[in-house]
């Protein structure tokens, strides 16, 4: 006689069993793994300044990916959040020509980000266009300003106390920008899980059409998420372009690959509906990891744009890949 084997629902299990089954914890895993991988791959790697330098390669691209997270969770998407970092580094490179100093810096970096983000979400929420075709056009748009303007020059000669942004330390090793990021990801967790709007952003990703009959300004919620793609994109454009001390129109290029790889490796369903920020965390120490460890072997660039690009298949494919394993 064939028995059965029972299966218990997610809801009926203890916290604890839910979490040790959680992406995240899997995740994690991996980041741990990664971590001891490396610190036997090279001797340089547990130096607490190596360390600290690693986080750059991710805490610029987790700050979008927060935001990022929430609107691929509505069921939306921005593709031009790299090219919104170049233009507010534009913006913000011109300002300093005209003589303007760092607290007129930040304003035109926030604004710029601002405005390319409330341009994108008109086109969206108001216009009825779809989010990718809309974000494929104003990820051209705003990098061709840029070039446009610049060519192939670079704005430099920003001010002294700008570069506390991108290169200041707050205690030791721990940069401004590491202590940015995580404050942020607090903010994001706290919107996303504890709030009515995260809830909202949740009901429009599962069910558009059930949300707007629930009461949700479906809309206004998508505008109010693709701003803050443009606020995060402008904050992120502040500290690279103090970190870097100067604009050139390819800053930022290819980041928006990174950004949804980042956003899809930390769990969330790039269909939408689910997510959560602390995946999305761990998801960003992961890659900042791997592309710290493979530039410390002296990993061509091009290799690890094949590594991303890799992760970002497998994620997405791994869900179908289990659900055939499972069924077979």
């Amino acid at each position: 006689m064939k028995t059965t084997e029972r299966i218990i629902p997610d809801r009926l299990q203890s916290p604890i069993q839910r979490y040790l089954k959680s992406w995240e914890t899997l995740l994690l895993a991996v980041a741990v793994a990664i971590f001891i991988a490396n610190s036997f791959a090279s001797p340089y790697f547990l130096n607490a300044w190596n360390l600290s330098d690693a986080t750059f390669n991710f805490t610029e691209k987790a700050m979008i990916a927060f935001a990022m997270a929430l609107l691929i969770i509505s069921g939306e998407i921005d593709l031009s959040v790299a090219s919104m970092i170049a233009l507010a580094s534009t913006a913000m490179g011109a300002a300093v020509q005209a003589g303007f100093g760092t607290p007129v810096l930040i304003l035109v970096g926030l604004g710029t980000g601002v405005i390319c983000g409330a341009f994108n979400g008109i086109l969206v929420t108001r216009m009825g266009l779809p989010s990718i075709v809309v974000t494929i056009g104003t990820m051209s748009l705003f990098r061709g300003i840029s070039y446009i303007v610049l060519g192939d020059q670079a704005y430099r000669g920003y001010p002294s106390d700008f570069t506390f942004f991108g290169q200041g330390y707050i205690w030791w090793v721990i940069s401004f920008e590491f202590v940015l990021f995580l404050i942020i990801a607090i903010i994001y967790g706290i919107i996303l899980h504890k709030t009515n709007f995260g809830r909202a952003v949740f009901a429009i990703g599962n069910n558009p059409t059930g949300a707007l009959f629930s009461g949700i300004r479906v809309q206004r919620v998508k505008f109010i998420l693709f701003l803050l793609t443009g606020f995060m994109s402008g904050i992120a454009a502040i500290c690279l372009t103090s970190r870097l001390g100067s604009t050139r129109p390819s800053i930022a290029f290819g980041w928006e690959l990174e950004i949804i790889t980042m956003v899809v490796l930390g769990g969330v369903n790039i269909l939408g509906g689910s997510g959560s920020i602390p995946g999305v965390v761990i998801a960003a120490f992961v890659m900042g990891l791997v592309t710290f460890g493979l530039g410390l072997l002296n990993v061509p660039g091009i290799v690890m744009s094949i590594v991303i690009g890799a992760l970002l298949i497998g994620v997405i494919a791994m869900p179908r890949i289990w659900k055939m394993t499972r069924t077979n």
